[in-house]
């Protein structure tokens, strides 16, 4: 992925991302979205950039190496657009920071119509701070996505923590973040607010899983916690590809 430099000194995306072209294999999807303010604090990248693409290229190899349900490309991660029509051939994506994501009103109807026609969506990476009310941008934003919908915290017994290994306990899960962030907490909407049909969303706030993915293989993050973090990843794929 190439970055432009604006005059702010903050970089965007330009038109030089190179996605792979869709052949039906299984591709990782990262949403871009608008940047909020605030959001270009890491290497001055747009909050949705940020681990990207390490994070998802080590998620990969893990998928690859633990399953052959799946078998994901390797080559290339893709990432597209909120709005884009490209994002309906991605039955699972993921976003980043989604405390500062902005959506206008067509990207909004878009993530609705994404999530009502089987789209499954991994939101990471987020918290309150630097003066960021991280969960509340993001529960404006889902107010606008699905404004009949009710956010509903899960806890260990939800099938998303058991689609592939066993997490019985996720909100023991230790974040990468600063302790005084809070405990990691899983957030989700069912689809009609019926806890017996699909879930159309994963939210993990007061967490980033991402960053144990990005850093796993520096030394810099501990191997237990890193595997841990390879858990959560491979259990919401499995999921979102199966309901």
């Amino acid at each position: 992925m190439a970055y432009g430099q604006c005059s702010t000194g903050t970089r965007e995306p330009t038109d030089e991302v190179h996605n792979a072209p869709y052949d039906a294999e299984f591709t990782f999807c990262r949403l871009a979205y608008k940047t909020g303010p605030g959001g270009y604090y890491y290497y001055g990248l747009p909050a949705w950039a940020h681990g990207y693409p390490t994070a998802e290229r080590s998620l990969m190899k893990i998928l690859e190496g633990v399953t052959r349900l799946i078998k994901p490309r390797m080559d290339r991660t893709n990432v597209v657009a909120i709005g884009d029509p490209e994002m309906f051939r991605y039955p699972v994506s993921y976003m980043t920071e989604p405390g500062y994501m902005t959506l206008s009103d067509s990207e909004a109807l878009a993530l609705r119509e994404y999530l009502l026609k089987g789209g499954f969506i991994i939101f990471d990476d987020f918290r309150s701070n630097r003066g960021n009310d991280g969960w509340g941008n993001f529960e404006r934003s889902m107010r606008r996505v699905m404004p009949e919908g009710r956010l509903v915290e899960l806890d260990g017994s939800h099938p998303v923590f058991h689609s592939f290994f066993e997490i019985p306990r996720p909100k023991e899960f230790l974040s990468c973040y600063d302790r005084n962030a809070g405990a990691a907490e899983f957030w989700g909407m069912y689809e009609d607010n019926d806890a017996s049909k699909r879930l159309l969303f994963v939210a993990n706030f007061n967490n980033d899983i991402a960053q144990y993915w990005e850093w796993s293989d520096t030394g810099l993050t501990p191997i237990d916690l890193s595997n841990e973090a390879y858990k959560f990843g491979v259990n919401y794929l499995m999921y979102g590809l199966t309901h």
